[in-house]
């Protein structure tokens, strides 16, 4: 007996929506509030990368902030690359880790790099922008 709003469930998700997915990791809460608290604007331009790049990191003395900084500093980088570097896309990989998929089909964890640079400031994430930016 076939029971019709059981329905049949799909084993795979479908096509992602890339313009959603794009917004969603756009938002970078924490690290929006905390440069907008320092007086920078993010416009998700490649100058604003260079604004954050002189901020004080006074976040490196609260270890769960600067995990989350982190978190945002990559996505925050993702999202200036793919609004600016034509022909760059969100991909997500299977483990859930979001990276920035290049034309040339080039990939780049950009949460690894976000990260690095909220613990170090190094490297910094103009300096990650104009490297991709440059392939």
């Amino acid at each position: 007996m076939k029971i019709p709003f059981l329905g049949h469930r799909q084993e795979s998700p479908g096509v992602p929506d890339p313009e959603g997915i794009a917004d969603l990791l756009s938002e970078c809460e924490l690290l929006r509030s905390q440069a907008s608290q320092d007086g920078v604007q993010l416009d998700d331009s490649a100058a604003s990368l260079e604004a954050l790049d002189q901020l004080l990191p006074r976040w490196r003395d609260d270890e769960e902030v600067l995990h989350w900084l982190g978190n945002d500093a990559g996505l925050y980088l993702g999202t200036v690359i793919v609004r600016t570097v034509p022909g760059a896309t969100w991909e997500i990989w299977p483990s859930g880790q979001p990276v920035v998929r290049l034309a040339s089909g080039r990939e780049f964890d950009v949460v690894a790099s976000g990260h690095e640079w909220a613990t170090s400031g190094v490297p910094e994430l103009s300096q990650l922008y104009g490297e991709v930016a440059e392939v």
